[in-house]
C-alpha cells in the first residue's frame, strides 16, 4: 500500500527519472488539500455509526425482504454481520481518502468479497444498495460547511464518491 507520494517516487525511480514538475505541483496541490481531506476523514469517522445506521435503516425500509423471516439479514446474528461489513466497508474507505489511494481498500477490503457473498449467499445487489446509501449520506456529511477548511472539495468530494462507487462495483 502506497500513500499518494510513496506512488510517485515509486514510478519516478522504477524509470529511473527524476520527479517531474507536474507531479510536483501535483503533490504540492494534494499537501495544500490536506486539511481539506483530513477534515473529511475526520467527518465521516466521527459520524460512521449514524452512516451506517441510517443507510441500514433505508436499505431495510427498501428492501424489507432482507429482515423478514428467511431474509439475509433476518435474526440478530445476520443483522449484526450485515452492520459489521457495512463499517469495515466504510471504514477502508477512509483509509482510501486520507491516503489518496484506492489499493487499501481494494487490497484488505474488496479483494475476494464479491466470492464470500456469493458463496454465503448475500445478496450483493443490496450491499451495493447500502453502500451507495452511504456514500449519499458521507458525502452530505463531507459537503457541509460548518467547522471545516474553507475552499473548493469538489474534486475531494468527487474522490470520496469513487470510493464508494469503486466499492458498490466491487460487490454488486
Amino acid at each position: 500500500m502506497f500513500d499518494v507520494y510513496s506512488k510517485v517516487v515509486s514510478q519516478a525511480d522504477a524509470r529511473g527519472d527524476f520527479l517531474s514538475m507536474d507531479q510536483i505541483d501535483a503533490l504540492q496541490q494534494t499537501v495544500a488539500d490536506g486539511n481539506k481531506r483530513l477534515d473529511s476523514v475526520n467527518r465521516i469517522t466521527s459520524n460512521a455509526s449514524k452512516i451506517v445506521s441510517d443507510a441500514a435503516r433505508a436499505l431495510f425500509a427498501e428492501q424489507p425482504q432482507l429482515i423478514a423471516p428467511g431474509g439475509n439479514a433476518y435474526t440478530n446474528r445476520r443483522m449484526a454481520a450485515c452492520l459489521r461489513d457495512m463499517e469495515i466497508i466504510l471504514r477502508y474507505i477512509t483509509y482510501a481518502v486520507f491516503t489518496g489511494d484506492s489499493s487499501v481498500l481494494n487490497d484488505r477490503c474488496l479483494n475476494g468479497l464479491r466470492e464470500t457473498y456469493v458463496a454465503l449467499g448475500v445478496p450483493g445487489a443490496s450491499v451495493a444498495a447500502g453502500v451507495e446509501k452511504m456514500k449519499a449520506s458521507a458525502i452530505a456529511i463531507v459537503n457541509d460547511p460548518a467547522n471545516i477548511t474553507q475552499g473548493d472539495c469538489s474534486s475531494l468530494v468527487s474522490e470520496i464518491g469513487s470510493y464508494f462507487d469503486l466499492a458498490a462495483a466491487a460487490v454488486a
